[in-house]
């Protein structure tokens, strides 16, 4: 059990760097374009693990009242001006959500990346990035060579792949939750209400 315990101190210690590390202005801004929105469509798109993440946070903005939609579900409707998409890719590049963030653009909708590279084709594209920092499975540039890394005493993370970037992203996604209840006037009762009853 010495590997998982070493794990889990890596994963706890790289959560609260992470959190340490946001940037309040560009969470802040995050904040008020969400509230903004609240009366237009909200659609969240996320490929792989980054997915999931993207899933969780949706549910709990659907708890608290927002009209959102995970991007590429047979129900989600029409995107329109104005409506807002959230973009969640550890890289910045990957190809399914940089198409959906480009003709959410291209309709006139706010952009919003979650990411660990700003300056990534994601990046660029977006209306507003927020940087949660964390190892992707390949940074943007790909300039994590192995050889490089070694010379500079840097050794490998005890998470494979995205692992960092989408637990840092999942806790940071939640406790937003809570800010955003705690400006909404909301209470744990209010998100009961609108949560799944048939299940």
């Amino acid at each position: 059990m010495e590997m998982l315990k070493a794990a889990a101190e890596e994963i706890i210690e790289g959560i609260k760097r992470c959190i340490e590390e946001l940037n309040m202005k560009e969470v802040e801004r995050l904040i008020e374009l969400l509230i903004g929105a609240k009366e237009k469509k909200t659609f969240i798109v996320g490929i792989g693990r980054s997915g999931f993440v993207a899933r969780a946070f949706a549910l709990r903005l659907m708890n608290l009242g927002f009209n959102v939609y995970f991007l590429g579900e047979t129900i989600t409707p029409a995107a329109e001006k104005g409506d807002l998409l959230i973009a969640i890719s550890g890289t910045g590049a990957t190809k399914m959500v940089l198409t959906a963030s480009t003709a959410a653009k291209d309709i006139g909708a706010t952009v919003i990346a979650i990411t660990s590279f700003p300056e990534s084709p994601l990046g660029q594209m977006a209306d507003l990035v927020v940087t949660v920092k964390g190892r992707t499975k390949m940074g943007w540039p790909r300039e994590e060579d192995y050889l490089a890394r070694q010379i500079m005493g840097e050794r490998e993370p005890l998470t494979p792949l995205g692992s960092v970037f989408e637990n840092n992203c999942m806790v940071f996604l939640d406790s937003l939750i809570v800010e955003l209840m705690h400006r909404m006037g909301r209470t744990e009762e209010d998100l009961k209400r609108r949560h799944a009853t048939i299940e």
